[in-house]
Parts: C-alpha cells; structure tokens; sequence
C-alpha cells in the first residue's frame, strides 16, 4: 500500500513539473499565429487610413451640402490633384456630338455623348447623390454626384432618374436611363465635371472614344487650363470645330494655331499594364529608338500604366 502511494505521489509530481513546459509549447505555437495577426491588424489600419485619406478632398474643397443649385461656383484653387482611379465611364457609346466651350454664341458646360433612350447611365465614381430633379428649360431629368476626389458630376437630358439625393454610389452604379427631356433636340447624355462648382472640360479627364480616363490623375492648374481644355478638345473632342472660339486673348492665335498644328500630327499611347517599348513598338508600327526620341527617355526606363507616350 506505501508503495502505491509513493508511485501516485510521484506521479503527481511529475505531472504538475510538466504543466510550465507545455505552457511554454503552446506559448511558442501560438507566437507566430500572434505575428500574422499582427499583421493582418496593420494591413487593416493602413487600409483605413487609406479611404480616410481618400475621402478628404471633397471634404476639404466644400463646406457644406446643399440642394438647392446644380452648381454653385465658389473660389478655385490654384491647383488641386483629382484621383481618377476607381473610375466607371458614364456611358458605352463613343460618338461624341458637342465640344466643352463656345457654341452657338454661348458656352457649353459640358460634352454632349450620343446615347439613345433607355441606355443605362452610369456613375463614374464613388460618391454620394446631391440633387435628383428636373429641369424644363435646362437639363431635363438630371442627377449631381459629389465624388470622394472633389469632383461633381452631372448627368442631364435623362428619361428616368434611378438613385434618391443623399444615397451612397459607388462607381459603375446605374444612375439614371438616356433620354431627351429638357433642353434637348435629340437623346444624348449631357455630362459635366465641376470643381468647386466651376465646369472643367469632362475631355480633360475622359476619353470616350477609347472608352478610359486619360491618366491615373489630372492636376488642375489655373494657369494652364484654357490651353489644356483646347488641346482635350482637339485630341479627344469632336472634329472640325473651331477651338478658337474661347481664347482668352486673341494675341496667341497664331502661337495657338502652330501648337495645334504639332499636337494635330502627333500620336499618343496610353500604357497599360504589362506593356513594353518593345511590344508597343511592334503595335504602333514603329521603333523603340523613334519611341525613346520623342519622348525624351532611355530604352531602360521602367513604363507605368496610364503612361502617356508619343509614337510618331
């Protein structure tokens, strides 16, 4: 009978001395899983620093939220840098019908994209619903988006309007149907881009013809963006109009008329991921050495997508 209680008792022992090492077992077990999850935790706080960072401007640029005008100009800044990533085009159709500027002895605030009656229209950002109204004499059915990069878009002309005001959008949410409701002679999408309320030419930033946004960002400058609007128009605008008509100073026509004439007999490539000077070479039916001359780089340099590139 001691001997068995001996045995027990040091069973016991052993038993208890053994509990600290199997604590620290599990302790070193679970030391990478607490690593991970630590990183998971700054991946997580990055990224909420991120959309926080990417909510700002808009807050930054107005002051207050209000539903009474479509626009509202109220001071610009000397230069502001609009994101246009995380972009949906607004509409499918590449025909283009009007300029931003001058038209008919008034200015156009907007491009004009032919659409047809029941199209789906689109937001071409996140951001939230402003104004859903209707304007006779004006824009028809329309709809205002305020968007986290600071722009306001504004969709007019529609045949029904399919968000409420103050409703969260993200990019690519349909918005509204193509239509020709107010001041409209035939179905289209009349489409603004305002900052601070002030219209900028939509071509700036859209290529609808190519069916992309011209670059990862557009930096507005005050003092560029009448020349920077002509040659959108010129590039990327309707054909055979006068881009003229809203200079600012008539003293640079002939300045004006002779960069446009360069810019008229250039060609551009936009990059996209994955491409090189070689392949595009080889798809715009040139030389990588003709590529590297004109714009001014070296045949090692290191292409980023949305990269604008002359080739001939």
């Amino acid at each position: 009978m001691t001997k068995k209680l001996k045995k027990l008792a040091l069973l016991t022992i052993l038993t208890v001395a053994s509990i600290p090492s199997q604590g620290q077992d599990l302790l070193a077990r679970q030391a990478p899983i607490d690593r991970k999850m630590q990183t998971v935790d700054s991946v997580a706080l990055q990224r909420l620093i991120d959309l926080e960072s990417y909510d700002t401007p808009a807050a930054d640029l107005y002051n207050d939220w209000n539903n009474t005008y479509a626009h509202q100009a109220t001071a610009l800044p000397d230069s502001f840098r609009i994101s246009l990533r995380d972009f949906c085009m607004p509409t499918t159709s590449r025909v283009l019908t009007s300029n931003f500027g001058a038209r008919w002895g008034r200015q156009h605030k907007g491009l004009d994209i032919k659409v047809y009656i029941g199209d789906t229209i689109r937001a071409a950002f996140s951001g939230k619903v402003r104004i859903v109204r209707y304007e006779g004499r004006g824009y028809g059915k329309y709809v205002v988006i305020r968007h986290h990069n600071g722009l306001e878009t504004i969709y007019g002309h529609m045949s029904a309007q399919l968000v409420e005001e103050n409703q969260e959008v993200r990019a690519g949410d349909p918005i509204g149907l193509g239509g020709n409701t107010g001041r409209s002679t035939g179905s289209h999408l009349h489409f603004e881009t305002r900052l601070c309320g002030v219209a900028l030419n939509p071509a700036l930033m859209f290529d609808f013809r190519n069916q992309d946004v011209v670059d990862d960002y557009y930096v507005f400058r005050k003092s560029t963006y009448n020349y920077e609007s002509r040659e959108a128009n010129r590039l990327r605008g309707v054909g055979n109009m006068d881009v003229n008509a809203d200079l600012d100073d008539p003293s640079d026509n002939a300045e004006t008329a002779s960069i446009q004439r360069a810019v008229t007999s250039t060609r551009f490539h936009k990059v996209r991921r994955g491409e090189t000077l070689y392949s595009i070479a080889r798809k715009r039916g040139t030389s990588v050495d003709a590529i590297c001359k004109l714009n001014h780089i070296r045949k090692t340099v290191k292409l980023r997508p949305g990269q604008i590139l002359k080739y001939n």
